[in-house]
């Protein structure tokens, strides 16, 4: 036996399950196929949006607050800054059903929040060019997280806990056996007790055939823009956000480099996200019609914004059927546990969910009321 755990990938969700495994045994060893934060993995893009208000089931809530305690740990334990508080603006047309949806999930989460009017809006954050029917639901406790520093971070207290990396070596098969998961990659093996798959968008090959049929890659479009006065669009002066009509939608990160701001089309609507066969060959280019989308928006959106975009990146991530990750075993005694398919909404949480994977993975806690984003929800299909 080589060692307790493998972690496989050390993205966005791999990092942080490194991490908390090697607060609990130093028999853990972390398999990257490149290094540690490398921009074509879905870590790419130096930023993504933290927020305690929450679209979607309202278990997701105890994870984001989970999560929002293990950045603060991770900075405290590195000395890296991570999380930018910046507050957090979702704005809508009022009483519409983006806005409502928001205000019911607070109701049901407690999450702390303030309801601003149009003309408080358009007073406090005037970066915005505003509907005439929009408002806004701001969240205090929201930011922006640094990604590549993110995962860098984690993956060196991992090491400084003991666990071992192993960078530039990709994983070509996992085989679980009676005594444990034979690790496969170019002509090398090693076995494991358990193995935890955390390698987004190139899980798939690693899956069994009944969640390679519900799981697809995807490409997700980052953008960003140059403003014409930066000082309105720091982190002190341009909290994140996000804005969501029937006809387009928007999502972005003030200027955390002193020059670009981060804005991105989000959503079906806006067709942020589309199929890509091959996790290696994902397109970086934008498409004429993608260029032309993000920067109309942003012309109605940012008039502070000079509408050329002044860099753009894309990504692989791994989406499941239902948009809920795969988080668990694939079956009650299996030795292989699943941590991918977060379906482009993974990073706010990835503390949250690298916790649970490590614990569970070790057998040393079980999380309750997670069978929405359980692997064997796909087995009965």
């Amino acid at each position: 036996m080589d060692a307790q755990l493998a972690v496989i990938g050390l993205g966005s969700i791999g990092s942080m399950a490194l991490w908390q495994a090697s607060r609990l045994t130093d028999s853990v060893v972390g398999f990257e196929a490149a290094t540690p934060a490398h921009g074509r993995s879905a870590v790419g893009g130096d930023t993504r949006l933290f927020r305690m208000i929450y679209l979607g089931r309202p278990e997701y809530y105890p994870i984001i607050e989970r999560s929002r305690g293990l950045w603060t740990e991770l900075e405290a334990e590195t000395g890296q800054d991570i999380l930018t508080t910046t507050g957090g603006l979702s704005i809508g047309t009022a009483n519409g059903s983006y806005i409502n949806s928001l205000i019911e999930a607070t109701r049901i989460t407690g999450a702390e929040h303030h309801v601003l009017s149009r003309e408080e809006m358009a007073e406090r954050y005037p970066q915005h060019n505003l509907r005439p029917d929009d408002c806004a639901v701001y969240d205090p406790r929201a930011g922006v997280l640094r990604t590549d520093r993110a995962v860098s971070a984690a993956v060196e207290a991992a090491r400084a806990n003991g666990a071992t990396v192993l960078q530039n070596t990709p994983v070509d098969s996992i085989t679980e056996t009676d005594r444990g998961v034979v690790v496969t990659s170019g002509d090398r093996t090693w076995t494991f007790e358990k193995v935890i798959v955390a390698s987004g968008g190139w899980s798939r090959k690693l899956m069994p055939d009944h969640l390679k049929a519900v799981t697809e890659t995807h490409r997700i479009v980052l953008t960003w823009f140059i403003a014409r006065d930066a000082t309105q669009f720091s982190p002190e002066n341009f909290p994140a956000f996000s804005r969501w009509y029937e006809d387009r939608s928007m999502y972005g990160a003030p200027a955390v480099d002193g020059v670009t701001v981060k804005a991105s089309v989000d959503g079906p609507v806006a067709g942020r996200a589309r199929a890509t066969p091959d996790p290696d060959a994902v397109p970086r280019e934008l498409t004429r019609e993608e260029v032309e989308k993000v920067t109309e928006i942003v012309t109605e959106f940012f008039p502070g914004l000079i509408p050329t975009i002044a860099r753009s990146d894309a990504f692989p991530d791994l989406f499941t059927e239902d948009r809920h990750p795969l988080v668990g075993r694939l079956d009650e005694n299996s030795r292989i546990y699943c941590a991918t398919g977060f379906s482009g909404k993974g990073f706010k949480m990835a503390t949250g969910y690298g916790h649970i994977a490590a614990h569970e993975a070790l057998g040393k806690q079980t999380v309750e009321g997670l069978d929405f984003v359980r692997p064997d929800r796909f087995k009965t299909r």
